[in-house]
């Protein structure tokens, strides 16, 4: 029985490898969500969960800009306009 569990938590912990290697920003926001979550009445784990999500969304959204090409402003026309009418050389 003991060699089954502890096979199943080293099974567990491989399997969920790929996923924590893609949790970018997410220990940094866990640690700092942790904080404020204790300090906040005693709620250290909520805490640390919302900050692990916090964190991997702007993480993605940080990526995302950084990926895409920067689009150009319009060029503006600087040349004067004339402000008289047109009117025909005799």
């Amino acid at each position: 029985m003991r060699k089954l569990l502890i096979s199943l938590a080293f099974g567990s912990a491989f399997a969920a490898l790929p996923v924590i290697v893609n949790a970018k920003g997410c220990l940094k926001g866990a640690a700092v969500g942790g904080v404020a979550g204790h300090v906040a009445g005693h709620h250290g784990l909520i805490g640390a969960a919302a900050g692990c999500v916090i964190e991997r969304h702007r993480e993605k959204v940080k990526d995302k800009t950084a990926t895409e090409p920067a689009v150009p402003a319009p060029e503006k026309d600087l040349t004067p306009k004339s402000t008289k009418p047109d009117t025909p050389a005799k």
